[in-house]
């Protein structure tokens, strides 16, 4: 799915071409865009029988190559159910999310509250085509010096190498192995109707447990002072009966892998440093 060779600007121009060709081919009715995200583009959109639903056109990145895989796997789950998908334009018809509030909204504990009952739920068991954690993190351990580089160098060399040693010496002793979405935060847990919350964009890779709570004890959008970013670590691990050290380093080698070109980079490193101190 992913194309080195596809600029971000290159496929944003493909965009209207894409969303008139997945109209024609799934008989749409085309609404409004919603709010434009990071990675991809998205429309409300009517079925020819009049049922509300999402278009969703993906831009090719290493991260999202198996959404579609992830969301029929887990089949409505805890998460928005895949009603179509054309490899071919990196598109999906998705279920609508009505009102569609974002989790963050509720505040922090309450939404701590509501992660605690979805992330069981989306633990199942899966093989191919999924990427495996430990496959992830070798290719984060190869790409993070160069990214570091080319970043200017942002913080210490210390916490970098913190890093990589997490992302070397965590593969080797997991637990069991489940789904796992890499990016799921405070924006990616929507209020709903079939359910009161139900999580969108998956970015699976099959790992053990305790790598799945690093992006929600880094979701600033929860909360980002450093009592917030260490209460997330403890209740998560705590009441889902894991292992806190091997959830901390997760959080902090999978941080500073995303960190680098992130325009959220000085929250993620901060988060690291406050994680550094936050021995059990």
């Amino acid at each position: 799915m992913a194309d080195p060779g596809l600029t971000h600007g290159a496929w944003l121009e493909r965009v209207p071409e894409l969303v008139s060709e997945c109209v024609d081919l799934w008989e749409l009715r085309l609404g409004e865009p919603y709010a434009a995200g990071a990675a991809g583009y998205t429309a409300r959109v009517e079925l020819v029988d009049g049922m509300p639903a999402v278009l969703k056109l993906i831009y090719p990145h290493r991260e999202a190559e198996h959404e579609a895989a992830a969301l029929r796997h887990l089949d409505g789950e805890g998460t928005v159910r895949l009603l179509a998908h054309d490899p071919e334009r990196c598109a999906l018809l998705l279920e609508c999310c009505e009102p569609g509030t974002p989790l963050w909204q509720v505040g922090g504990d309450a939404a701590l509250d509501v992660i605690i009952e979805l992330l069981p739920r989306l633990w199942k068991s899966a093989g191919e085509p999924f990427r495996p954690l430990a496959e992830e993190a070798a290719w984060w351990v190869e790409q993070l010096p160069g990214e570091w580089e080319r970043a200017g160098r942002p913080f210490e060399r210390a916490l970098l190498d913190a890093g990589i040693d997490a992302l070397r010496e965590l593969p080797r002793s997991q637990g069991d192995q489940v789904l796992v979405h890499q990016d799921l935060h405070g924006e990616n847990i929507l209020a709903a109707q079939r359910e009161p919350w139900l999580v969108i964009d998956p970015k699976p890779l099959v790992g053990e447990r305790e790598f799945a709570l690093a992006p929600v004890v880094r979701s600033f959008e929860l909360g980002e002072t450093r009592r917030d970013v260490i209460r997330r670590l403890d209740r998560l691990s705590s009441e889902l009966g894991l292992d806190r050290e091997r959830a901390r380093w997760w959080t902090i080698g999978q941080t500073l892998a995303w960190s680098c070109d992130s325009r959220y980079r000085p929250r993620h490193v901060r988060t690291v440093r406050w994680l550094l101190e936050a021995t059990a």
